[in-house]
């Protein structure tokens, strides 16, 4: 019997892929440089479909919402809680302005002792004073940074002088 030897056992080489170019969007039959499919356009004062759409849709809303509000002076509270949802803007919660005893010089650790001994003794909220010990560690971890950044800095020109 004699083997027959596949074209990828000797030194074949598959043929490189077609490269075609990239087309873009419109027709694919029209080449490029050859004449317009289209020779004279679109017709002037043609309207665009998607701005008829776009009336369409406000016209209709504009009944929608003169039907919710009709309903919302007639009683309907799922009516008005649509219309005041989208009319009026949502509050927002506001932390409350507190004053107590705080030493911003003490170090950290003292620092959220004080905050945590005011909302013992209810001169700060819980809330407010979790905002605040969130803020005493954000502080501490800007200055750690710095701190860091600092002693890098003078490390390397330690070593800069040495050299």
């Amino acid at each position: 019997m004699n083997a027959i030897t596949p074209p990828w056992g000797s030194n074949w080489t598959p043929a490189p892929p077609e490269e075609k170019p990239a087309r873009g969007a419109g027709n694919p039959a029209w080449v490029a440089g050859g004449p317009s499919p289209n020779p004279s356009g679109r017709p002037p004062g043609l309207p665009d479909k998607r701005l008829l759409a776009t009336q369409s849709m406000l016209d209709e809303m504009r009944g929608i919402v003169a039907v919710l509000i009709g309903k919302a002076l007639e009683g309907d509270t799922n009516a008005a809680s649509i219309v005041l949802a989208k009319t009026l803007p949502s509050i927002k919660a506001q932390a409350e302005k507190v004053q107590f005893a705080f030493d911003a010089t003490a170090p950290v650790s003292d620092q959220v002792a004080q905050v945590l001994d005011a909302i013992a003794a209810g001169a700060v909220a819980p809330d407010v004073g979790r905002l605040i010990i969130d803020s005493i560690k954000s502080l501490s971890d800007i200055r750690a940074t710095e701190e860091l950044s600092a002693r890098i800095e003078a490390l390397e020109e330690a070593r800069d002088a040495r050299r």
